[in-house]
């Protein structure tokens, strides 16, 4: 892609071509319960800050006292009211975002999509600069040594990461490893368990489910104080 513009026109396309409405609204459901599972990690009181939030699925569902989002795309009426949403390319926040602000920032199935290795250690370097010390950096991330060949289904996968590789990103970028479940959620939510939100509650209730479905890893770190 040369410009925003065209990246985003391309994720239109793609993810029109992905999900139906009606599995986006599975998505909706599934992500409710992802998210009270990782308010442990997420306080009432943060400020928290989506990156490449799609249409909204975890943002929406934050219980935070300031929620914002951002994309490459225009999801500005999908994120839900009382989010701050700004158009950007993540790579770019720092020219857009205020800098040592955020107490909690999320990523969810968004490195992968990056051009290079070199841009994924650019992203986490551009989170812990917007996040203030102390501050968190959350991402959930499909594994490809769990995953496999499956991990190249998707057309705009380019940057195939496991745990350690991630891990060493992050610290790279000046992170701090506060936490990595290696196996966590199933890799795609086009399955049964995302159509079923109790199912979703049992699954993450029962941390021995994950080590036989989980093939996307939950890595935790902090910016140092």
């Amino acid at each position: 892609m040369t410009d925003s513009g065209a990246a985003s026109r391309y994720l239109d396309d793609v993810y029109a071509e992905r999900f139906s409405d009606a599995e986006s609204a599975a998505k909706d459901a599934l992500w409710r319960e992802v998210v009270r599972f990782l308010g442990r990690w997420v306080p009432r009181d943060a400020a928290v800050l989506d990156i490449a939030c799609d249409r909204g699925y975890f943002i929406r569902n934050v219980d935070a006292r300031e929620r914002w989002a951002t994309d490459v795309r225009d999801m500005s009426e999908d994120v839900g009211s009382g989010v701050r949403f700004v158009r950007s390319d993540g790579l770019r926040l720092l020219d857009v975002l205020p800098r040592d602000y955020f107490d909690v920032i999320f990523m969810s199935n968004y490195l992968e999509h990056l051009p290079t290795a070199e841009a994924v250690t650019d992203q986490l370097r551009v989170a812990r600069d917007l996040a203030r010390p102390g501050g968190r950096v959350v991402i959930l991330q499909p594994n490809i040594r769990l995953v496999g060949g499956a991990y190249w289904d998707f057309i705009d996968h380019k940057v195939p990461l496991t745990e350690k590789s991630l891990r060493e990103a992050a610290d790279i970028a000046g992170l701090e490893t506060e936490r990595v479940i290696v196996r966590f959620l199933p890799y795609t939510t086009k399955g049964r368990l995302g159509a079923r939100p109790w199912l979703v509650r049992a699954y993450l209730a029962l941390p021995v489910a994950w080590r036989v479905l989980g093939r996307q890893t939950l890595y935790i770190a902090r910016r140092p104080a």
